[in-house]
């Protein structure tokens, strides 16, 4: 018999085979962890319990509201060990019951309430946001600052890294030409995914024009201006310095203002960690 924990490993390796980001493989593992133990750990389960009997919407409801109460937190949090789960966190764990129960093929699905704060999206949508911020430019926005604003969302998807953590990379932190590709943080390498190493690429092809008029060395930060700034800087070619945090976030809100209409914050693709 096929267990619960052999189909979750098949998913997971599902996920990796159709190059899914890594984002989202990591959290679909995190939570579907979280229920399989949370159900392993009541009385009288077996271990050998089948995805049938896993995905039963006893054991997910009483899963959802242990999770809600703090109860299957393994980590302390500013607001004690016991605090309530996040909302977002809830809502993504909900998608995640719902995507694993369509893989494995039980009827149940429960609802999905709406993202209401913006907080996380989960990263199916984070991804689709990506997606849509690296192939559509709204009229009149500037092209390379659309694929810079790209490339920034993704790797802070991908990273799980804020915009001023990430603003002092420079290009010799990635490394497309290690195999798999990587880039260099703080707390060691981290493995990059397709659709951010695609999206990367168009980045530094239009880096790559920017910084060619330079007399001298490429000073080789990874994001710089795409246009020249104040009067005051008129004379500083704009690849010649980085791009400061707060021209990376205002380029990032009115860029997906003009595609979505609506403000979500760089900080909503960081649920990676």
């Amino acid at each position: 018999m096929t267990t619960a924990f052999d189909d979750i490993s098949a998913f997971l390796e599902h996920l990796g085979e159709e190059q899914y980001a890594l984002s989202t493989q990591r959290v679909r593992r995190r939570f579907l962890s979280e229920y399989l133990e949370h159900a392993l750990s009541t009385d009288g389960t077996p271990m050998n319990l089948s995805s049938a009997d896993l995905m039963e919407l006893p054991r997910a409801e009483a899963w959802l509201a242990d999770a809600k109460a703090g109860r299957t937190r393994r980590r302390n949090t500013l607001r004690g060990p016991d605090a309530p789960s996040a909302g977002a966190s809830d809502r993504v764990r909900i998608i995640t019951y719902n995507v694993f129960a369509e893989f494995v093929g039980t009827p149940w699905r429960l609802e999905v309430p709406p993202n209401t704060t913006g907080e996380h999206l989960d990263p199916d949508e984070a991804q689709r946001l990506l997606h849509t911020l690296a192939v559509q430019r709204p009229t009149g926005a500037n092209a390379a600052t659309s694929i810079r604003t790209a490339a920034l969302a993704a790797l802070v998807a991908a990273t799980g890294r804020t915009i001023s953590e990430l603003a002092a990379l420079d290009v010799a932190d990635l490394q497309l030409d290690h195999r798999p590709p990587r880039i260099l943080l703080d707390d060691g390498p981290l493995l990059l995914d397709t659709e951010t190493l695609r999206t990367i690429g168009r980045w530094l092809r239009q880096r790559t024009g920017i910084t060619s008029s330079l007399e001298g060395t490429d000073p080789g930060y990874l994001w710089v201006p795409t246009k020249t700034g104040r009067p005051i800087d008129d004379q500083v070619p704009p690849g010649a310095r980085r791009a400061a945090v707060r021209t990376l976030h205002d380029a990032h809100r009115r860029l997906v203002l003009g595609i979505l209409g609506t403000p979500i914050r760089p900080g909503a693709l960081r649920h990676a960690r």
